[in-house]
């Protein structure tokens, strides 16, 4: 008997000292204008182990470069991460401070639905959770944020040549990301709250 019962409390030490298992991967959908840009910002955030660049909430399936715009999709990026990393609510606040969430007719030099920006909520407590960080970034900024809340649609990656488009074609990434002015716009916007990985 003295046995059993010395087994049963070696068991119950084990089982209360075991290491707590990990939280699975988490997973945010976000459109910020450009996604080759919101591709590039989000891959600098520790936590984050992939970012992919798609369309989402248009008319119609298997959207393309070419026909996205006239379907109604947003350019997006579906971000996947460690949640025991970076929490939810840390990749929201980013986010808001790489855009310009003021604006409801496009970001910086891309104009339209296609590059206005939403948070797509893959579930209730990240619809939550965003509308908490939109009032939030309303209260920092002192101005109306326009960027939208919805519920998750059907994403859809882009084309491979698109993916990781800063990395396969830097100097021309570079080059567009400057000429349209992202990174001064949002540090014009969010001042030393902007997003310090924003490109040099």
């Amino acid at each position: 008997m003295l046995r059993l019962l010395l087994s049963s409390a070696v068991m119950i030490l084990a089982l209360t000292s075991a290491p707590a298992k990990s939280q699975e991967t988490g997973e945010a959908i976000f459109a910020g204008g450009c996604f080759w840009c919101v591709e590039s910002d989000f891959d600098k955030v520790e936590g984050v182990s992939a970012t992919i660049s798609g369309y989402i909430g248009g008319k119609a399936d298997n959207p393309t470069y070419e026909s996205h715009t006239a379907n109604g999709d947003r350019e997006a990026v579906r971000i996947t991460y460690d949640p025991a990393v970076v929490s939810y609510a840390d990749l929201l606040r980013t986010f808001f401070r790489t855009v310009d969430p003021t604006d409801d007719g496009g970001q910086f030099c891309d104009r339209g639905h296609s590059y206005t920006t939403a948070v797509y909520a893959l579930d209730d407590e990240q619809a939550a959770a965003a509308e908490a960080a939109r009032t939030e970034a309303q209260t920092v900024l002192g101005k109306t944020v326009v960027t939208e809340i919805e519920s998750a649609a059907t994403f859809w990656p882009v084309e491979d040549y698109h993916q990781d488009f800063y990395k396969k074609s830097p100097v021309r990434y570079t080059y567009y990301r400057r000429a349209c002015g992202r990174d001064n716009a949002v540090k014009a916007l969010w001042g030393d709250e902007a997003f310090d990985g924003i490109e040099k």
